[in-house]
Formats: structure tokens, C-alpha cells, sequence
């Protein structure tokens, strides 16, 4: 376990589990989720090399993160645990400003807590900040076609389907078809929160 760090969460998700910003020193702890999640989120990412799950590589990884969040190209964040062990991400990635103002959502959590409603409050958390801190119109969202968890997810926070987009990411070693979802974040009626 990585070395307890003081930090003020954005939030208490419920079940003990807190919602904070990602930090410099994560790598271990994203190494251990990752390596106790692998088989669980082996259907929904792409292939990891074994690299991957070794606190190294989580470490440049974390680096080269919140480089793009300094640079306002991203927003990260970890579901932690009452032992301050990483359960869970939420990121907003791709953020584009100009006439769009709109991000990438992406997000996962720990299998043992799955279906416990805490990737709704997260979502609803990251979206809020994705409002109110980062003045985003839109969060945009993909799920393969046959994940209807995360789909019930974003349904339960607000967004909406907006099409389905063929071979759109290549998740598990294949191209794969993606049901794609948006939030207008300014709609009254899309926050849960």
C-alpha cells in the first residue's frame, strides 16, 4: 500500500469510499488496483502488457497524466478506499475548449464493488466538476455495445444515447462497436446530483 498522503476529497461516494483528484504518488497503488482488477477489466480496455501493472510504469503513466491535467487537456480522478487503496478511476480526457467545450468521460471500478451505485455518484461528481470548475458544455461517453452496466450508468446520471459508432475502439485485441452517449451539463434536467 502506498504511503497514506493528506488530501481533502471532493467527496464521500458512500460505502467508505472517498472521490479525490489523482496524485503524483498513485503509481503504486493504480500498479495494485490494476494487477487485483485485471481480469475483471480485461473486457473493456485495451491489451496490457505486463509493463503495465508494475508501479513503474503506473508511475510515468500517472506522470504523463497530470501533465496533460496541468495543461487543461484532462481531469483525473481516484475512488479510494477507508485503507486508501485505489478502488476505481474517473477521467475526463480530450477536452476541447473553442466552440465545442466538451471531454471524454471514461471511467471503472474495483469488481468486488461493482453494482453498489458508486460509479452514479462519481459520474454525477465528475460531471459537476466538468460544470462548475471546468465550464464544459458536454461530456461525451462510449460503451461497447453489449456492457449494459455502464450504460445503465450513464442513463441513471443523465446522458443520453446519441448514435452507435462501428469499430470505434479497439478494446480486448479487436475493433469493437461502441454505443456513444453525451450529458449537456448546462440542462437542468440531466443532473442527478
Amino acid at each position: 500500500m502506498s504511503e497514506h498522503r493528506e488530501t481533502e476529497p471532493f467527496g464521500d461516494l458512500g460505502g467508505g469510499i472517498r472521490f479525490r483528484p489523482l496524485l503524483a504518488g498513485d503509481g503504486e497503488e493504480l500498479a495494485a488496483a490494476y494487477s487485483r482488477n485485471r481480469a475483471h477489466l480485461a473486457p473493456w480496455e485495451p491489451l496490457r502488457s505486463e509493463e503495465f501493472f508494475t508501479a513503474a510504469r503506473q508511475h510515468r503513466l500517472t506522470a504523463e497524466t497530470l501533465r496533460a491535467v496541468a495543461d487543461g487537456r484532462s481531469a483525473a480522478y481516484v475512488l479510494e478506499d477507508g485503507e486508501h487503496r485505489i478502488v476505481g478511476r474517473a477521467n475526463l480526457s480530450d477536452i476541447v475548449r473553442g466552440a465545442f467545450w466538451s471531454a471524454h468521460l471514461g471511467y471503472w471500478v474495483d469488481g468486488r464493488l461493482a453494482g453498489r451505485g458508486l460509479m452514479r455518484s462519481a459520474v454525477d461528481t465528475v460531471c459537476a466538476l466538468a460544470r462548475d470548475d471546468l465550464g464544459l458544455h458536454r461530456v461525451q461517453a462510449a460503451t461497447l455495445v453489449h456492457n449494459e452496466a455502464s450504460q445503465r450508468v450513464l442513463r441513471a446520471t443523465g446522458f443520453t444515447e446519441i448514435g452507435r459508432a462501428p469499430r470505434y475502439l479497439r478494446i480486448a485485441g479487436e475493433w469493437q462497436d461502441h454505443v456513444l452517449f453525451q450529458r449537456i451539463l448546462e440542462d437542468a434536467a440531466a443532473s442527478t446530483a
